[in-house]
C-alpha cells in the first residue's frame, strides 16, 4: 500500500480527504514511494487559521520559555539526526553525507535562534529630554508564511522557522511536493519540544497553496527560497497583497581561478562545488572561469578527479553522487547537455552516457569547456551536474565576466595573491564571497543571500538579518508626572 503523507495542521496530521494528489518519488529507483495531499483553499485557510489562533499565546510566552523550546528541538533534531538523512536521501536522493552535511547546517540556525533573548533586545534612552525615556521594542509579525525549494528540505526550512519562532511568530510552512516528509519530521520534532499546537502548521501542494499564502489577508509576510522567475511572482505577488517578502532566487555561482592558484585545490574545489547533490544547489560552482594560461591544464585536471566520482543510490556508503530529484527534471537537465554540444562547446565529460541499475533518475557529471556567453549553458541555471569552464584573457576580463551576469549569488576567487583577493571581494557585484572557498555559505550567525536577480526584498535568511525580518520595531516615548509638581504640560492647552 502506498503511504500518504498529509498536511501537519494545529498540532497534527490533517485527516480530511484530498481532491488533489501529488506521486513521491525514490529517484534512485524511479519507483513512487507516496502520495501526497495537495491542499486547496479550504486547508490553506485551516492552516492559517490555527497559526492565528496560536499567536496571541505564542506572542505573549516569556523569551525564556521560547527559547528552551528551541534548546529542546535542537537537541531532538541533534539526536535524530540519521533518521532525517535516511528520509531526504529517500525522496531528494543526494548521498547520506550531503544529507548530514544539510542537517549540520541546519543546527547552526537552530542555535543561533536559541539566542532569541539577546536578539530581541531593545535600544533605551534615558532622559532624552528633561524627564522623558525613550526606547524601542522589537514585536513579532504574527502569521508568516514559508515556501521553501526541494532542494534542501530540511535547511531551508530552518533557515526561517527558528528565527521565526523565536521572534514570537506562527508559521504555516509550504515545503515542495518532491520531498515533503523532511518538513513533518521537523513539525513532529517542534512538538515533541512543546511548541503550542498551531505554532507550526505544514501545508502541502503547489501553486494553488502557495497562492494561497500569498494573498491571504491574515498572512503578515513570505520568506521563499527558488528559482529567480517564481521568486519575482512571489514577490509581486506577496507585496501587491501588502506582505513583507525575502524571495531569494536563482544562480549562475562563477569561480574565478587565477594563474598563480593552487591548480590541484582549484580542480578538488570545482568537483565538490558543481557536482555535490547533484549540481542541485543554488551555491553550486555552474561556471568556471579559467585566466589564461591555465585553462588547459585546469580542464584536464578537473576531468580526471572526475573519472574517479562514483555515481550511485544515494544510501550506499560508496556513492559520492546520486539521481536527479524526477524524471523530468533529468530530462531537463539533459536538455541542455544537448544544447551545449549543438551550440558548439566542448564536451569533455559526457554525463548522459553513465549507467545506474535498477531504474532511477540519473545524469552523469558533465563537463563543458570553451564556452561561450551567449549559449544557454551559460546564460541559464540549470540546477544540475553540468559545469561549464569560460576562458578569460585577464583578471579584468573575468571579473567583467561576473559583474555582467544577471545573477549576483555567489562567487568564488582561487588564488595565492592576497592583493588580486581584496581587490576582486571589493569589486565583485555579488553577495557571497569565497576567497578560495568554493561556495562560501555564511555561517549560522551572519546571514545568506545574493544581489540582482537573486534576491526580490532587501533582507536575507538568517542570521541578524533573519531576526530583523521578523520583527516589527515600536518606539516608546515615555514620561511619569510628579504628582508635587501639579502634573505635566505635554504642549496641549489646558482646557483642550
Amino acid at each position: 500500500m502506498t503511504q500518504r503523507i498529509s498536511h501537519w495542521i494545529d498540532g497534527k496530521p490533517w485527516a480530511g480527504v484530498p481532491d488533489r494528489t501529488g506521486e513521491v518519488f525514490d529517484p534512485a529507483t524511479g519507483e513512487v514511494r507516496a502520495r501526497v495531499d495537495f491542499a486547496g483553499g479550504g486547508q490553506v485557510d485551516e492552516a492559517v487559521s490555527a497559526a492565528a489562533r496560536a499567536f496571541p499565546g505564542w506572542r505573549d510566552t516569556s523569551l525564556a520559555a521560547r527559547s528552551r523550546v528551541l534548546f529542546r528541538f535542537r537537541e531532538l533534531l541533534t539526536h535524530r539526526k540519521d533518521e532525517l538523512a535516511a528520509i531526504i536521501t529517500a525522496e531528494h536522493g543526494k548521498v547520506l553525507s550531503d544529507a548530514a552535511g544539510e542537517i549540520a547546517r541546519a543546527i547552526e540556525n537552530v542555535e543561533y535562534a536559541c539566542g532569541a533573548p539577546q536578539m530581541l533586545k531593545g535600544g533605551f534612552s534615558e532622559n532624552a529630554s528633561t524627564g522623558v525615556d525613550v526606547y524601542s521594542i522589537a514585536q513579532p509579525l504574527g502569521v508568516v508564511g514559508v515556501i521553501s525549494p526541494f532542494n534542501f528540505p530540511a535547511m531551508v526550512p530552518l533557515w526561517f522557522v527558528p528565527n521565526a519562532l523565536a521572534c514570537g511568530n506562527t508559521v504555516v510552512l509550504k515545503p515542495s511536493e518532491k520531498d515533503p516528509s523532511a518538513s513533518l519530521f521537523i513539525a513532529e520534532l517542534f512538538a515533541e519540544a512543546g511548541l503550542p499546537d498551531g505554532a507550526l502548521n505544514v501545508l502541502h501542494g503547489d501553486k494553488v497553496a502557495v497562492d494561497g499564502l500569498l494573498t491571504h489577508p491574515t498572512v503578515k509576510a513570505i520568506s521563499f527560497v527558488g528559482s529567480t522567475p517564481i521568486a519575482r511572482y512571489v514577490y509581486e505577488t506577496a507585496t501587491a497583497h501588502g506582505k513583507r517578502v525575502q524571495a531569494l532566487g536563482g544562480a549562475k555561482n562563477h569561480m574565478v581561478v587565477l594563474p598563480d592558484a593552487d591548480l590541484d585545490l582549484a580542480a578538488d574545489a570545482a568537483v565538490s562545488a558543481g557536482f555535490g547533490s547533484a549540481g542541485e544547489r543554488c551555491m553550486a560552482v555552474s561556471v568556471v572561469v579559467a585566466v589564461d594560461p591555465v585553462g588547459d591544464e585546469l580542464v584536464s585536471k578537473i576531468a580526471s578527479r572526475m573519472g574517479s566520482l562514483t555515481v550511485g543510490d544515494g544510501r550506499s556508503p560508496d556513492s559520492e553522487m546520486g539521481p536527479l530529484v524526477t524524471a523530468a527534471h533529468r530530462d531537463r537537465v539533459q536538455s541542455y547537455v544537448d544544447a551545449g554540444v549543438s551550440a558548439g562547446a566542448s564536451l569533455v565529460v559526457d554525463g548522459r552516457s553513465v549507467s545506474v541499475p535498477g531504474g532511477g533518475f540519473w545524469l552523469g557529471p558533465t563537463l563543458f569547456d570553451r564556452v561561450r556567453t551567449d549559449m544557454s549553458i551559460y546564460t541559464d541555471e540549470i540546477f544540475g551536474p553540468v559545469l561549464s569552464v569560460v576562458r578569460a584573457g585577464s583578471y579584468d576580463d573575468a571579473l567583467g565576466l561576473v559583474n555582467a551576469n544577471a545573477y549576483g549569488n555567489g562567487t568564488a576567487i582561487f588564488t595565492n595573491d592576497g592583493r588580486a583577493a581584496r581587490r576582486f571581494q571589493n569589486e565583485v557585484e555579488v553577495g557571497m564571497v569565497g576567497l578560495n572557498v568554493p561556495i562560501p555559505v555564511p555561517v549560522g550567525y551572519y546571514s545568506f543571500g545574493g544581489w540582482k536577480d537573486s534576491l526580490f526584498g532587501d533582507s536575507h535568511a538568517y542570521g541578524p538579518e533573519g531576526f530583523h525580518f521578523f520583527t516589527r520595531t515600536k518606539v516608546v516615548t515615555s514620561r511619569w508626572p510628579d504628582p508635587s509638581q501639579g502634573g505635566v504640560n505635554l504642549g496641549f492647552p489646558r482646557n483642550s
